[in-house]
């Protein structure tokens, strides 16, 4: 009879023979034999661990294939169980695999691995189900995380010369060098990824157009909040304080990126804009013009840029019939900032994700009348669902473990986790998609059944986190109309197919953005643009593409995302810029 408890007393000791085996195959550099352990259904997802990007290898002929050509380059060592880490435990996986997870360690000749692992049963035994294996240091340069003073000499009294802060005003201020990369963008994506690079030793300016750190959130709508648990959220090195809300007011976000910047030693110019860039002659470094606050230009010339600018940056206006004759204000969701202005006046506003949804509801607490346009179906969730897809964050694990467990989901598994996730939380959300059904709005499951996350990942959009809206519209308190069934905009609103008019003096456009490709495209040019392709959204090798990993174009690279991705992948990102410094990428 199979005793539970029994088997989980055993699971480390179970794991412990599988590393055993599998350290002696990759020690003595037996791809074939490492390989061997693996399940028939097994990947390994690389990051910067064996190759200089985030690949994932599919079964056991790929991930043979990948240690043939890597362990003679790399020579792994040491390959063990971590110690101090969270022991090894049976768990379920991937929306409903049971499995032995753990975290496994190796030394080799490009730095310090860690990854979590993932073992199976099978008729031969346990066999690797999913290794997600992270470079964590490079030669000469271990983890900033295990240095407990990376450089004393830089706060050495130094009587009659210069202090703390004169060194401070002289690093930001790149009178007399270079700096090796610079950041476009000072939100989340831009100061991670500095942070790391920093701590890296790499010489990194961000450059920001707003005039402090933090105001592209400070500027967005007043009632802004996160909508995922603080305890997700923290950027690298520095964690949010515990006494911090669930979830995290944008100003006080916004506030807490600025001191991060300070704690963290950043050099961040605001007010600071890119003018032009192109690579040099020698395709060795940039040349980026910026203007600074005060209208002046620099020329900086870094080896590496690195696009921090989000998935939010060039708003996309709809082309509508009529809506160029409307007599009121048109604005897009991104310049929309509260409704007090708009109290006992008429409002329609044009989507149905995430930013429309808040929109509406501040438009109709500051006392407008609102009637929202539905364009396509949308998937929505309730706020406390929405929090099922972090699950791995709640089980009282480190958050450094959490975070190499959440990269140990290939695009496989991460879909079928997905599909598992979203229908729990449909049924948990029956009576409100009843409700908004019965008045008339479409809903979705996302892509394929795969709710929120997957819809984020691959579209940028197209759901809703349910905060009250859902309920206003449900009793009716909200307006609904559909796109399909108004014939044209008109001076006095939106002329419906069956001759109704409904009258607005407001038309908000929460019809989102464009693709981080146009982006790079408007600053750098088409050239670069075509050549490096579509940025975010799944790739055909199911990674997201363009994202934290060298680019079709030289020195380019993007990060983007939530705060707990940018968290996670600026890691990657960095070693392979520090690596590239160093010659080794």
């Amino acid at each position: 009879m199979d005793d539970p408890v029994l088997r989980e007393a055993q699971a480390p000791a179970a794991m412990a023979r599988w590393v055993r085996d599998f350290g002696a195959a990759m020690e003595a550099g037996d791809a074939a034999g490492a390989a061997a352990l693996f399940a028939p259904e097994s990947w390994w997802r690389d990051l910067m661990a064996m190759e200089w990007s985030i690949r994932t290898h599919a079964g056991p002929a790929a991930i043979a294939a990948l240690l043939s050509a890597r362990l003679p380059v790399l020579r792994p060592r040491q390959v063990r169980l971590l110690e101090g880490w969270p022991a090894p435990r049976r768990v379920v996986r991937g929306g409903g695999t049971p499995c032995l997870e753990g975290f496994i360690g190796w030394e080799s000749a490009h730095g310090p691995v860690e990854a979590a692992l993932r073992l199976v049963e099978t008729p031969d035994g346990p066999r690797g189900w999913i290794i997600a294996a992270h470079l964590t240091g490079l030669p000469g340069r271990p983890p900033p995380e295990t240095v407990r003073h990376a450089n004393p000499e830089d706060y050495a009294r130094q009587f009659g010369g210069e202090n703390w802060a004169d060194r401070r005003r002289r690093a930001q201020a790149y009178a007399e060098r270079e700096p090796a990369v610079l950041v476009l963008g000072a939100a989340q994506a831009g100061l991670s990824i500095a942070a790391r690079l920093t701590a890296f030793g790499v010489d990194t300016l961000v450059v920001d157009r707003e005039a402090r750190i933090g105001d592209s959130w400070r500027r967005r709508y007043h009632a802004l909040t996160l909508h995922n648990e603080t305890h997700v959220n923290h950027l690298p090195y520095m964690p949010f304080p515990p006494t911090w809300p669930v979830f995290i007011p944008k100003d006080k976000l916004a506030n807490w990126f600025e001191s991060y910047a300070e704690a963290m030693e950043l050099n961040v110019w605001t007010g600071t804009e890119l003018v032009s860039g192109r690579r040099n002659a020698a395709d060795t470094e940039w040349e980026i013009l910026l203007r600074r606050a005060d209208g002046s230009q620099r020329l900086v010339r870094p080896r590496h840029l690195v696009m921090a600018t989000g998935v939010s940056a060039i708003p996309v206006m709809p082309d509508l019939p009529g809506l160029g004759d409307f007599a009121g204000t048109v604005m897009h969701s991104g310049a929309y900032t509260e409704g007090h202005a708009w109290k006992g006046r008429r409002a329609l506003v044009l989507g149905t994700g995430n930013s429309a949804h808040d929109v509406a509801q501040d438009l109709h607490e500051s006392g407008c009348q609102v009637t929202m346009i539905q364009r396509s179906p949308t998937h929505v969730v309730s706020i406390e669902e929405a929090q099922r897809v972090y699950s791995i964050y709640t089980e009282g694990l480190p958050t450094e473990a959490c975070d190499l467990l959440a990269t140990a989901a290939p695009h496989e598994v991460l879909v079928r986790g997905y599909r598992h996730a979203t229908a729990i939380s449909k049924r948990a959300d029956a009576d409100l998609h009843a409700r908004l059904a019965a008045r008339g709005f479409r809903l979705s499951d996302g892509i394929g059944g795969t709710g929120f996350q997957y819809l984020y990942l691959q579209r940028g959009g197209g759901y809703y986190f349910n905060v009250g809206c859902s309920d206003l519209i449900a009793e009716g308190r909200i307006g609904l109309i559909q796109l399909a069934d108004i014939a044209r905009f008109e001076a006095g609103g939106a002329r419906m197919k069956d001759g109704a008019l409904h009258e607005a003096d407001l038309i908000v456009c929460a019809t989102g953005y464009l693709n981080m490709q146009e982006t790079a495209r408007a600053l750098l040019g088409d050239a670069v643009a075509e050549r490096i392709g579509p940025v975010w959204g799944f790739g055909e090798d199911g990674e997201l593409r363009n994202m934290w990993r060298p680019t079709a174009q030289k020195g380019l690279w993007f990060t983007a995302g939530g705060l707990a991705q940018v968290r996670i992948y600026s890691r990657p990102l960095a070693l392979c810029i520090a690596a590239q410094e160093m010659g080794l990428g």
